[in-house]
């Protein structure tokens, strides 16, 4: 009995041993810094407005000057007039400006080529080519039209001041200058207060109603041409308003325009 026992009990000693082996648990190690995660990849959809490319035509006393002051500020283009290219060229010897001087120093009028060649190496220039350009009273003719659209030079607005030709001797005729100030006055829109001002005022030579005539019809004999070059993208102004008026006018001429291009 007792040998018997011991068996048993060694044989249940043993399956128990067996049974209760210890589990070794294998934990992945954890860095004790995380990796950063990636941000996501954002693409952009939104694209620059291309730079703003505009002419402005008006007859003399239209107004023009003082509209392109104020879209130069709304729209932020550079405004250029062919006197300040052509000053500009002969300045900085460019070939066409001393091609210009030439023709400047012997009294000679700069021919259309010439002209051209200035205004378009200008428009070529940074400034221009980010920030869009406003003409200022070019092309005059058709042929200078004609010649702009040779050279690849293309509007995308051609704005037009319409102003009788009534109201325009009235604007010259009437002018005055400060001569210490170099400030211009009208003697009927916007006189000066000071007595001392109002008797210092000069007027040009040519603000006489006689040559102002001249000047009117030189202008119309162009115009027509010129605005039938543009006909698709002419916008026609009326310059008789009042110029804050006529500044609301343009800006959502100019505006229509962008949404166009």
């Amino acid at each position: 009995m007792l040998r018997k026992y011991k068996r048993q009990r060694n044989s249940s000693t043993t399956t128990t041993s067996s049974t209760n082996t210890p589990v070794v648990a294998v934990v992945a190690a954890i860095p004790a810094t995380p990796e950063p995660i990636a941000p996501p990849v954002v693409v952009s959809t939104t694209t620059k407005s291309p730079p703003l490319k505009m002419i402005i035509s008006g007859a003399p006393a239209s107004g023009k000057g003082t509209q392109c002051e104020i879209i130069k500020d709304n729209f932020d283009v550079v405004h250029l007039s062919t006197g300040d290219m052509l000053r500009a060229a002969v300045a900085a010897q460019t070939d066409v400006g001393k091609l210009a001087k030439e023709y400047m120093d012997s009294g000679k009028l700069v021919p259309d080529d010439v002209i051209i060649g200035v205004v378009k190496d200008r428009l070529a220039e940074d400034d221009c080519t980010e920030n869009g350009w406003l003409l200022d009273g070019f092309p005059r003719t058709p042929a200078q039209a004609e010649a702009l659209a040779k050279s690849g030079i293309n509007p995308d607005c051609f704005l037009f001041l319409n102003v009788p030709d009534s109201i325009l001797v009235e604007r010259v005729v009437g002018r005055r200058t400060d001569p210490v100030t170099g400030k211009i006055y009208h003697m009927t829109f916007s006189p000066p207060e000071d007595e001392e001002i109002l008797g210092r005022l000069e007027q040009r030579s040519d603000d006489t109603e006689e040559k102002v005539k001249v000047r009117l019809e030189q202008f119309h004999d162009n115009v027509d041409a010129v605005k039938g070059s543009y006909s698709e993208i002419s916008v026609e102004i009326d310059g008789t308003a009042k110029p804050d008026v006529v500044a609301t006018s343009i800006k959502e001429a100019i505006q229509q325009s962008l949404a166009a291009v």
